[in-house]
């Protein structure tokens, strides 16, 4: 079961009790669609899980609409509207499990009785859907929606271009297919069929989002991740940029997030380089981390140590990104002194990886593998 938002305190508090709070059920919502296969038929327990998915998405998107009087106005826009991005995604990924799971019957009569548990729902997708002209980076009517593959990331010599091919018109799923066998050590997933980016559960695998990816950015999220390198910048380099991201549970890895609308929520992330540009960036239980961050307000860490921070490398900034830059400008909530907390630092000019490294060494390639990349950046096996 979901758990409930906690609206009690200050507007202050209770914003950024928001924010994690969001985060972390858009997460716990998608486990528990990813484990409705492995639930019986027998005595309704597949479709009592699937009923309490429709109630968990539901009061998400309840939460959402009361936003008013919890953030600034200026903000009330587009956090709004990201999150209704996030809750259409998990919409039409509950809708895409159980057309997988339940039989198809031999008769349909058409109808346009519309579900009631799923009603709200309905209503924040198509609101998300028909303003979809305010995210950032979208591109106009009159503009090419092509987007071009930066030469940094393009596919090195000897390397297999695209290692999955054509896909099925059916929905696809992303992590059974990126388990399976692979042409070449670079995994390249289209995410063509996919509403939402989301990653999890991999050791050892160097994942590139092509630009074929730019239409599954309402939501991001990598779990579960151990060595791997994951990057995702194609997509959001000339598209749309992430509406949310969430990081969760990876250790000795290199994640390079791309550019983020809302908020990167940062969970339980251990001895990891992570690159990213955000409005905002939240991060809890984290050990261990370089961060390379472009960040619109103060970055907030809590129940941290040894974070250090650097600002995004020259190849991976957005050009249409003008914002201030304050991610130097961290704010600990576990220290309340005024001396500067032990618990993160500014990653030394000398430590930083140079620009040359960023767009030689880190696409990878005959000359580079996943294990020497890592290596590169200080992650011992």
């Amino acid at each position: 079961m979901t758990r409930e938002f906690d609206r009690t305190g200050p507007p202050s508090a209770m914003k950024d009790r928001f924010y994690r709070y969001f985060q972390e059920t858009c997460t716990e919502i998608q486990e528990q669609i990813s484990q409705l296969a492995s639930l019986s038929l027998i005595g309704g327990e597949r479709k009592d899980a699937m009923d309490g998915i429709v109630a968990g998405i539901s009061r998400l998107s309840d939460d959402v609409g009361g936003l008013t009087g919890m953030i600034p106005a200026y903000d009330q826009r587009i956090y709004s509207q990201a999150r209704l991005f996030a809750i259409k995604g998990l919409s039409e990924r509950l809708q895409e499990t159980r057309a997988k799971l339940e039989p198809k019957a031999k008769f349909a009569f058409k109808t346009s009785q519309k579900n009631s548990s799923a009603g709200s729902i309905g209503d924040a997708a198509e609101l998300a859907s028909q303003q979809r002209g305010f995210k950032p980076g979208a591109v106009s009517s009159n503009e090419s929606p092509i987007v071009t593959t930066p030469a940094r990331l393009a596919s090195p010599p000897g390397e297999p271009r695209d290692t999955v091919g054509e896909l099925p018109s059916f929905p696809t799923d992303y992590n059974l297919e990126l388990q399976g066998p692979s042409a070449g050590p670079i995994r390249k997933p289209s995410f063509s069929q996919a509403s939402n980016v989301n990653i999890s559960n991999h050791t050892g695998l160097h994942i590139i989002l092509p630009s074929s990816a730019a239409h599954a950015t309402p939501s991001g999220a990598l779990t579960g991740l151990k060595r791997c390198i994951v990057d995702m910048s194609v997509p959001t380099t000339d598209g749309a940029p992430f509406a949310g991201l969430a990081l969760k549970n990876i250790k000795q890895s290199l994640i390079i997030a791309g550019h983020v609308a809302g908020a990167a929520h940062i969970t339980g992330v251990e001895n990891s380089t992570i690159v990213v540009e955000s409005r905002q960036v939240r991060m809890h239980d984290c050990k261990n981390v370089d961060i390379y961050l472009h960040c619109a307000s103060r970055p907030i860490i809590e129940d941290c140590n040894h974070v250090r921070f650097s600002p995004t490398p020259a190849c991976y900034k957005n050009a249409a990104n003008e914002r201030t830059n304050q991610w130097d400008q961290v704010d600990d909530f576990k220290w309340l002194k005024a001396e500067h907390s032990p618990n993160w630092s500014i990653l030394p000019e000398s430590e930083r990886l140079s620009e040359e490294t960023w767009t030689t060494v880190m696409p990878g390639g005959p000359a580079y593998g996943l294990n020497d990349i890592l290596r590169k950046i200080g992650i011992s096996s």
